[in-house]
């Protein structure tokens, strides 16, 4: 691995913290607060082409590589988490799932306008009585000639009233319960006659972000519209989680740099006992374990990267990266608002936002308690990755640029 960032690397590090720093940052306090999503924020990231910043320049991306992503997700999760969650849902889940799944029909139907952000995209897994256990879910797909017709509810969906596209996952065998060849994924135009959308309020965090829910009822996809084969749905999801959780992984690490840095800035300012709290070293040791946990968490997100980059199966280390970045950033936060005192419990400072915001991430995405579990099944022995009938392609300069 060269831990050296190259001239492109940097170029688009730089345009997305201009962007967050000079367009978000100074009004994101306001919509956290309104619970709403600012109107301008998907069609700017659009503009900017941040949307497809990682998708080939034939597919109406920017040709950049997978490490790019990571870069840019911790740059728009240092200013808020809901610029992430775009990234996570739009690219993450569903755009890198085209790239990896889709035919050429698909590709250009649904991925190119997705890269060009004229179109938002989601993922529908998640299902009312249904999280961790995909295997069990409810809703349902039935064959009837060209068409697909689905019936369910998604629950917990990003972005589940902005976006045009959603992949979803469903069961097309209804004789096999709790087995994972009984999914299979389908793209789903969410004006197709049949689809409703709402959105969830009330939420601890991401609250500047939009979160909801999906209802299907008899809604005909056409079987051009199918994500792979039949029965290949959670194999789907997985791999789509890999590259979701990447996101993740590295929008967190930019939370834990947002909390060393608002404490960094406290710390310095805040006089205490006649000197700044700086000068306190239980104040130090928060910000030290900050330092150390940005740099971890930097590391093992830009070995996912890495990997990606490679075309080599990087499940392990997606799942250890945004297991410990998320766990990270959530006690970053903690520290950050100690850091601060009792200023620290309002919103006249960010921290108490960044905690909120940090709560989610070791929920989603695979919950903390289901990466331990597989880093300790991948220990044991228990489990090894099998290969898939589609890997995400390696990153290749002379393909994604042409």
């Amino acid at each position: 691995m060269d831990f050296n960032l190259t001239e492109e690397h940097r170029m688009a590090q730089k345009m997305v913290r201009e962007f967050t720093h000079k367009e978000v940052i100074p009004v994101i306090k306001e919509w956290d607060r309104k619970q709403e999503m600012a109107p301008f924020i998907l069609p700017r990231m659009g503009e900017l082409g941040i949307l497809g910043i990682n998708i080939p320049v034939r597919y109406g991306g920017q040709g950049f590589d997978y490490i790019t992503l990571g870069l840019v997700c911790e740059e728009l999760e240092y200013a808020d988490t809901t610029l992430r969650v775009i990234m996570s849902v739009h690219m993450g889940l569903n755009s890198m799932g085209l790239l990896q799944w889709g035919t050429e029909d698909q590709k250009q139907r649904f991925l190119v306008p997705q890269a060009r952000g004229e179109k938002y995209a989601g993922f529908g897994l998640t299902e009312p009585g249904v999280g961790s256990d995909v295997a069990s879910m409810a809703s349902t797909a039935v064959r009837d000639g060209d068409h697909y017709i689905l019936n369910g509810e998604k629950m917990w969906i990003s972005l589940a009233t902005k976006a045009h596209h959603m992949l979803v996952v469903a069961r097309t065998d209804m004789e096999t319960e709790n087995s994972s060849d009984a999914l299979t994924a389908f793209i789903l135009e969410c004006d197709r006659d049949g689809v409703t959308t709402g959105d969830i309020h009330g939420k601890l965090g991401v609250r500047a972000g939009s979160t909801g829910w999906i209802a299907m009822q008899d809604v005909r996809v056409p079987v051009e519209n199918r994500l792979g084969e039949e029965g290949e749905g959670f194999k789907i999801a997985m791999s789509c989680l890999d590259n979701g959780r990447y996101t993740v992984a590295a929008g967190a690490t930019g939370l834990i740099r947002a909390c060393l840095d608002a404490s960094v800035k406290y710390a310095h300012e805040r006089e205490a006992f006649g000197r700044p709290i700086g000068k306190f070293q239980l104040v130090k040791q928060k910000i030290a374990h900050m330092q150390r946990d940005y740099e971890m968490a930097r590391l093992l997100y830009l070995k996912a990267g890495w990997y990606k980059n490679q075309g080599l199966r990087n499940t392990r280390e997606t799942s250890v990266s945004k297991w410990f970045a998320t766990d990270a950033s959530f006690s970053a936060a903690a520290e950050a608002i100690q850091v601060h005192g009792a200023y620290g419990y309002s919103d006249e400072y960010d921290v108490e936002r960044f905690l909120r915001n940090s709560k989610g991430a070791v929920i989603y995405e695979g919950t903390s308690e289901v990466h331990t579990l597989m880093q300790a099944d991948y220990a044991l022995g228990y489990r090894k990755d099998r290969p898939l009938r589609c890997e995400l392609p390696a990153y290749d300069p002379e393909f994604w640029q042409e």
